[in-house]
């Protein structure tokens, strides 16, 4: 058997007569998935008109092959560097505190390890970092961002366009939706659900805590509680925080101030949520039994809390292969387009 038609794997001699292993090629994978070599190429360049049949196929094909692109000659060839920046567009040590990172930073770079590309880490908090990244970016180290927490005012978004950077955002980018893709939940639809489901426990008093109004799930998420009030809806009963775990103490000391007869809190975030809860038992309010509380995200932190918080589940996971894919679409001439997913109520003890 030649070299050219051994299995993928098989050990062939060499012409010093040395036993060699074969590096598995593309037409290995596509004979082991089943599929055609284009499908495979389209796949290891994109995934754009790839069926998500023969993606699973050609994705448990290269597992079975132990098939590794030759990433420097394919970057000669298509002119791209083969990676994507995962681009926090928030303080450092935000990248830490906030739970709801670290599911979407482990998803995408799977997302890329299946399609063995690279992906870079960058923060652009500052006005000294978004200017390095700009250049980093706008040089061809990756060919596109992921963009996690861009402001309404952002000048990092509009730097990236005029350098004609591929973008996607987790998060409908607000005033630049029509020029910037995004992957989001349903915010307002999951706020909807909560506050229905409070309601259902009998809480009539049901206060907030926001996030940040400049972000789409500070401003939806507000949307859809007070579109599932309606009528009942009360001012008073709002307050407002930064999705972090000492602004939902601020918050919730605030609204116990203005309404002492709240009976229920949602938090647009569980590390708000977490806030809340500190408290509410320092005031010496038993939960549920005196106030419900319901944050938003399932993080890890939500399972973890006394009592375990009812919360609306993001699917991080999905969320973040789905920003991957359809960036690398975007960079292979696709349209710009947003995807929407939904929040899952997942009821725990704290209602």
């Amino acid at each position: 058997m030649s070299a050219t038609s051994s299995p993928p794997g098989a050990r062939v001699a060499s012409a010093t007569g040395e036993t060699v292993r074969r590096r598995p090629t593309i037409l290995d994978v596509a004979a082991a998935a089943g599929v055609s070599r284009g499908t495979v190429s389209r796949y290891l360049n994109g995934g754009k008109w790839v069926s998500p049949d023969a993606r699973e196929a050609v994705e448990r094909a290269i597992k079975q092959t132990g098939y590794r692109a030759n990433q420097h000659a394919r970057s000669l060839v298509t002119g791209r560097a083969n990676a994507l920046a995962f681009l926090l567009a928030e303080p450092q040590d935000r990248l830490f505190a906030d739970p709801t990172y670290a599911p979407l930073l482990r998803g995408a770079a799977e997302a890329l390890a299946s399609r063995q590309m690279t992906l870079n880490l960058l923060v652009a908090g500052t006005p000294k970092e978004r200017e390095n990244v700009v250049a980093y970016l706008s040089a061809g180290h990756v060919d596109g961002a992921l963009l996690i927490s861009s402001h309404e005012n952002e000048p990092l978004v509009d730097l990236l366009l005029s350098h004609e950077i591929p973008l996607v955002s987790c998060g409908i980018p607000l005033g630049r939706s029509d020029r910037v893709a995004s992957v989001s939940v349903d915010e307002a639809g999951g706020a909807r659900e909560m506050v229905e489901h409070l309601r259902s426990r009998g809480r009539r008093r049901i206060a907030m805590i926001t996030g940040p109004l400049d972000l789409p799930g500070g401003r939806y998420r507000l949307e859809g509680y007070r579109e599932e009030l309606g009528p009942d809806y009360d001012p008073a009963l709002v307050a407002h925080g930064d999705y972090g775990t000492e602004s939902g103490v601020t918050a919730m000391a605030q609204l116990l101030e203005r309404a002492a007869d709240l009976d229920a809190v949602f938090a647009a975030s569980d590390a708000m949520a977490a806030g809340a809860i500190t408290v509410l038992r320092r005031a010496g309010r038993r939960i549920p039994e005196d106030v419900a509380v319901g944050g938003f995200d399932d993080s890890g932190l939500a399972v973890n809390l006394d009592p375990p918080l009812t919360t609306m589940r993001q699917p991080f996971d999905r969320i973040s292969a789905e920003m991957v894919s359809l960036l690398l679409e975007i960079i292979a001439g696709g349209a710009t387009k947003s995807v929407t997913m939904p929040a899952s109520l997942v009821v725990r003890d704290s209602t």
